[in-house]
C-alpha cells in the first residue's frame, strides 16, 4: 500500500534528503508504503483475488489516503 499522490510522505521526504545527503542527487522524490504479504486458500484464482481485494477494502488499506495493488501467485502444493 502506498499513500495516494495528494498525501503528504514525510517519511518519503526524509528518506529523498537522506539519499541526497549520501550523494544520489537524481532522486527526485520517494514514497513510503508498506507491504503486507497473505497466504490463503482458494478454490480457484479468481476466487483468491476477489477475496484479497475484500480484504484490503474492509481492513488493510485506509481508503481515506492510501492505495492498494496486490497480486496472486499460486504456493506449489
Amino acid at each position: 500500500m502506498t499513500l495516494k499522490p495528494v498525501v503528504n510522505d514525510p517519511q518519503g521526504l526524509a528518506v529523498t534528503q537522506g539519499l541526497h545527503a549520501l550523494g544520489y542527487p537524481e532522486v527526485l522524490g520517494t514514497r513510503v508504503g508498506k507491504h503486507i504479504q497473505l497466504t490463503l486458500t482458494a478454490r480457484d484464482r479468481q476466487g483468491a483475488e476477489s477475496r484479497v481485494e475484500e480484504m484490503c477494502r474492509r481492513l488493510l488499506c485506509n481508503g481515506v489516503i492510501e492505495d492498494f495493488h496486490f497480486q496472486v501467485a499460486e504456493v506449489g502444493a
